[in-house]
């Protein structure tokens, strides 16, 4: 069991870093992107970034619905 708990923190924690990394490099590329003057593609890279650093906390609430739903 303990094994389990472990390696279970250890993928959220590289789910945490990966979506983390995602985020900064969306970020980057909107910054690249404004700087060459297409804003378009600098909102979509920066929504980017908000879906990256939001879905964390986003995803259990879907689950938790979902599972809500089932059960009916």
């Amino acid at each position: 069991m303990t094994n389990m708990m472990r390696d279970s923190q250890s993928m959220a924690q590289t789910k945490d870093e990966n979506l983390g990394y995602m985020s900064d490099m969306a970020l980057e590329l909107a910054q690249m992107a404004e700087d060459s003057g297409l804003a378009t593609l600098a909102y979509l890279f920066r929504m980017a970034a908000l879906e990256a650093s939001t879905a964390e906390s986003v995803l259990p609430e879907r689950d938790d619905r979902s599972r809500e739903i089932r059960s009916h």
